[in-house]
Protein backbone atom coordinates (compact mmCIF):
# COMPACT_ATOMS: atom_id res chain seq x y z
CA UNK A 1 0.00 0.00 0.00
CA UNK A 2 1.12 3.61 -0.55
CA UNK A 3 0.74 6.37 1.66
CA UNK A 4 2.36 9.71 3.16
CA UNK A 5 3.58 12.59 0.47
CA UNK A 6 7.28 13.65 -0.11
CA UNK A 7 8.39 17.20 -1.49
CA UNK A 8 10.74 17.06 -4.63
CA UNK A 9 11.93 19.93 -7.19
CA UNK A 10 12.84 18.84 -10.81
CA UNK A 11 16.22 19.64 -11.97
CA UNK A 12 17.28 21.72 -14.96
CA UNK A 13 16.79 18.42 -17.23
CA UNK A 14 13.59 17.84 -15.95
CA UNK A 15 14.45 14.63 -14.23
CA UNK A 16 13.29 13.55 -10.62
CA UNK A 17 14.40 11.20 -8.25
CA UNK A 18 10.93 9.09 -7.00
CA UNK A 19 11.30 8.83 -3.54
CA UNK A 20 13.09 4.95 -2.46
CA UNK A 21 10.53 4.22 -0.42
CA UNK A 22 7.63 4.86 -3.46
CA UNK A 23 10.87 3.28 -6.06
CA UNK A 24 11.11 -0.21 -3.77
CA UNK A 25 7.07 -0.56 -3.99
CA UNK A 26 6.97 0.30 -7.50
CA UNK A 27 9.66 -1.84 -9.33
CA UNK A 28 9.12 -0.44 -12.77
CA UNK A 29 7.45 2.58 -13.43
CA UNK A 30 4.64 3.91 -15.75
CA UNK A 31 3.48 7.23 -15.54
CA UNK A 32 0.90 8.71 -17.39
CA UNK A 33 -1.72 11.45 -17.20
CA UNK A 34 -3.98 11.16 -14.31
CA UNK A 35 -7.00 13.26 -13.40
CA UNK A 36 -7.50 16.43 -11.42
CA UNK A 37 -4.09 17.88 -12.43
CA UNK A 38 -1.83 15.09 -11.01
CA UNK A 39 -0.12 12.09 -12.98
CA UNK A 40 -0.39 8.81 -12.42
CA UNK A 41 2.99 6.52 -11.18
CA UNK A 42 1.64 2.58 -11.32
CA UNK A 43 3.94 -0.16 -11.35
CA UNK A 44 4.03 -1.68 -14.24
CA UNK A 45 1.44 -5.01 -12.95
CA UNK A 46 -0.75 -2.36 -11.55
CA UNK A 47 -1.19 -0.33 -15.02
CA UNK A 48 -1.54 -3.41 -16.75
CA UNK A 49 -4.43 -4.50 -14.52
CA UNK A 50 -6.19 -1.27 -14.15
CA UNK A 51 -5.74 -0.67 -18.04
CA UNK A 52 -7.17 -4.26 -18.38
CA UNK A 53 -10.43 -3.59 -16.35
CA UNK A 54 -11.31 -0.43 -17.78
CA UNK A 55 -10.43 -1.65 -21.11
CA UNK A 56 -12.95 -4.71 -21.13
CA UNK A 57 -15.28 -3.09 -18.89
CA UNK A 58 -15.93 -0.26 -22.28
CA UNK A 59 -18.35 -0.70 -24.70
CA UNK A 60 -16.17 -1.01 -28.13
CA UNK A 61 -19.00 2.15 -29.13
CA UNK A 62 -18.67 4.13 -26.02
CA UNK A 63 -16.85 7.57 -27.17
CA UNK A 64 -16.27 9.25 -23.48
CA UNK A 65 -14.72 5.45 -22.10
CA UNK A 66 -12.61 5.18 -24.90
CA UNK A 67 -11.49 8.95 -24.78
CA UNK A 68 -10.41 8.42 -21.69
CA UNK A 69 -8.72 5.19 -22.38
CA UNK A 70 -6.89 6.87 -25.50
CA UNK A 71 -5.91 9.38 -23.02
CA UNK A 72 -4.20 6.87 -20.51
CA UNK A 73 -2.62 4.85 -23.16
CA UNK A 74 -1.52 7.75 -25.85
CA UNK A 75 0.22 9.56 -22.64
CA UNK A 76 1.64 6.58 -20.79
CA UNK A 77 5.44 6.19 -20.71
CA UNK A 78 7.75 3.36 -18.65
CA UNK A 79 10.85 6.03 -16.57
CA UNK A 80 14.25 4.62 -16.87
CA UNK A 81 16.51 5.91 -14.14
CA UNK A 82 20.06 7.06 -15.49
CA UNK A 83 23.26 6.14 -12.98
CA UNK A 84 22.52 8.55 -10.42
CA UNK A 85 18.60 7.73 -9.96
CA UNK A 86 16.70 9.90 -11.77
CA UNK A 87 14.11 10.03 -14.37
CA UNK A 88 13.26 11.89 -17.22
CA UNK A 89 9.73 12.94 -16.97
CA UNK A 90 8.33 13.71 -20.59
CA UNK A 91 7.65 16.87 -21.72
CA UNK A 92 3.96 16.53 -23.01
CA UNK A 93 2.87 15.15 -19.08
CA UNK A 94 5.00 17.95 -17.27
CA UNK A 95 3.09 20.54 -19.11
CA UNK A 96 -0.16 18.96 -18.31
CA UNK A 97 0.28 19.10 -14.90
CA UNK A 98 1.91 22.51 -14.77
CA UNK A 99 5.23 20.88 -13.51
CA UNK A 100 8.22 23.59 -13.32
CA UNK A 101 10.18 22.80 -10.46
CA UNK A 102 8.41 22.09 -7.20
CA UNK A 103 6.58 18.96 -7.14
CA UNK A 104 4.96 16.51 -5.03
CA UNK A 105 4.49 12.71 -4.63
CA UNK A 106 1.27 11.79 -2.84
CA UNK A 107 0.59 7.72 -2.49
CA UNK A 108 -3.00 7.09 -2.78
CA UNK A 109 -3.09 3.01 -2.42
CA UNK A 110 -2.26 1.30 -5.67
CA UNK A 111 -0.60 4.17 -7.14
CA UNK A 112 1.86 6.98 -6.78
CA UNK A 113 0.45 10.65 -7.92
CA UNK A 114 2.54 13.14 -9.31
CA UNK A 115 1.65 16.58 -8.48
CA UNK A 116 3.00 20.43 -8.97
CA UNK A 117 2.94 21.75 -5.71
CA UNK A 118 1.01 24.72 -6.29
CA UNK A 119 -1.25 22.33 -7.76
CA UNK A 120 -1.24 19.97 -4.68
CA UNK A 121 -1.80 22.85 -2.53
CA UNK A 122 -4.42 24.33 -3.95
CA UNK A 123 -6.15 21.30 -4.53
CA UNK A 124 -5.85 19.96 -1.06
CA UNK A 125 -6.30 22.93 0.70
CA UNK A 126 -3.43 24.30 1.43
Amino acid sequence: MLFGEYYHQVDAKSRVRIPPKFKDALGTVVITQGSDGALFLFSAPEFKLQLEKKMYATDLFDSDGNKHLRTIFSSAFELEEDAQGRCLLPKTLREKAKIDKDIVFVGVGNRVELWAKEEWERYNGG
